[in-house]
């Protein structure tokens, strides 16, 4: 009768042993593939166009340790993002977010393309 209790006892403090681990193995897993997103997102600052997520700078694994510590905090991805911009400018971002600020940035390639095909037909309209 006593070994029973005891082994019950046991039993359940191994099962409870068990689902802790699997908890903060599932939540490391999910941390990691959230760093995995948001540093793919972001371009670091010594390299040239690499991801943070790609890179081993020192800049770049202090960004994830600030990402890392920020998710462990319970912050979202874009409070995160936000938090990075407002540090170091929106050049840390590889895509800029569509705004007035950079109206011109995402309109210009478009322009470009207006004038040159202007320009074409108007060459072709007199050579002939």
């Amino acid at each position: 009768m006593k070994y029973s209790l005891f082994y019950k006892k046991s039993l359940f403090i191994y099962f409870y042993i068990i689902v802790i681990f699997l908890i903060t193995t599932i939540s490391k897993a999910s941390i990691e593939s959230d760093i995995k997103d948001i540093t793919s997102k972001l371009r670091c600052m010594t390299c040239q166009n690499q991801t943070i997520y790609s890179s081993d700078t020192e800049f770049s694994l202090s960004i994830k340790k600030i990402i890392r510590q920020k998710l462990k905090n319970n912050e979202s991805e874009k409070e995160i993002m936000n938090f990075l911009i407002n540090r170091y400018g929106e050049y840390i971002v590889l895509e800029p977010k569509f705004n007035k600020q950079n109206l011109f940035l995402w309109l210009f390639p478009f322009i470009i393309l207006a004038l040159s095909l202007v320009f074409f037909i108007l060459r072709i309209r007199k050579n002939t």
